[in-house]
């Protein structure tokens, strides 16, 4: 009779509803997390991805990564998206592709309740919750600023960038082109080149514009493809003194820096960012918490052969 009882009892706690919603509870805090991110072979991505997954340990976060890494291409960047999506994402991490398809798809995330956080790079036009990266303007008048410092005022100029439809890297030249016209009428900027963030491409692309515009004194980097560029620059057999300024502490810069080839760099904590991106998102996604800043600026820092 005991035993009846027993059985009894339980069947009319199966019943009750918050008996009914424990189950659910248990996936709750198994949450999928999207990171979409240019090709693999840039290391400040790298870097991005590992400050997300240090955090995700330090915190005890019970979450999956799911990681797309695509070539610089709108196309490639929305298929990821999709991907990511398919799986089940409750939240996005993305450094975006500034392209009207990008937007409208960050927008329909947002609609259907998957918040989105950009990272390194931010996006126009969109409803995505937070920015976290370097002021990539400010980061561009730093460049202006160092360059200035460092030609005496005179430079000609070849600026190689990942992507014009990358709006960070697009805000870091314009702003280096606001300081210098502002402060340094005697820097010019001789070419815009882009090599999608791949080295192969930036070994090619330098060795071209070295060659097509042979007054160039200096070259700056707005983002990946740093290694070869430099290698490109390293192998000259009669090569220039150029001023070399690129950004981010990567294993390139510090082997470039000790070889003599790049001056300085801009470094904008890609680790830290990733760590806060996730924070917010997670955040976002398991208390409705708001960011209390929409642009969460990390800082700039400049180094030098002697302080890398």
């Amino acid at each position: 009779m005991a035993s009846k009882k027993k059985e009894a009892t339980a069947a009319e706690s199966a019943k009750r509803p918050e008996a009914a919603a424990e189950k659910p509870k248990k996936d709750e805090g198994k949450l999928k997390i999207g990171f979409v991110s240019f090709s693999e072979e840039d290391q400040r991505h790298k870097e991005l991805k590992e400050g997300m997954q240090a955090r995700m340990q330090d915190q005890g976060y019970e979450a999956e990564m799911i990681v797309r890494e695509t070539p610089m291409y709108a196309d490639a960047q929305l298929k990821a998206i999709e991907e990511v999506v398919d799986a089940g994402i409750k939240g996005l991490l993305l450094t975006p592709y500034n392209d009207k398809r990008i937007v409208k798809k960050v927008n329909e995330l947002v609609a259907d309740g998957i918040p989105v956080v950009t990272v390194c790079s931010d996006i126009e036009g969109t409803e995505r919750l937070a920015y976290v990266g370097s002021d990539n303007r400010r980061l561009g008048h730093t460049v202006g600023a160092l360059l200035g410092l460092m030609s005496g005022g005179r430079a000609e100029v070849g600026i190689i960038t990942g992507s014009r439809e990358v709006l960070g890297q697009e805000q870091r030249i314009q702003g280096f082109i606001e300081k210098i016209q502002k402060e340094y009428p005697e820097i010019s900027v001789e070419t815009i080149v882009e090599c999608k963030n791949e080295d192969y491409k930036c070994y090619d692309t330098l060795q071209r514009v070295a060659f097509e515009f042979p007054t160039i004194t200096s070259f700056i980097f707005t983002a990946g493809g740093v290694g070869g560029g430099c290698k490109a620059l390293y192998q000259m057999t009669a090569r220039p003194n150029y001023h070399i300024i690129t950004i981010d502490e990567i294993a390139a810069t510090v082997e470039y820096m000790n070889k003599g080839i790049i001056t300085a760099a801009i470094c904008q904590e890609p680790r830290r960012q990733g760590k806060i991106a996730l924070t917010t998102l997670i955040d976002a996604i398991q208390s409705d918490k708001k960011p209390e800043e929409e642009f969460n600026y990390t800082d700039i820092n400049i180094r030098i052969k002697e302080n890398i």
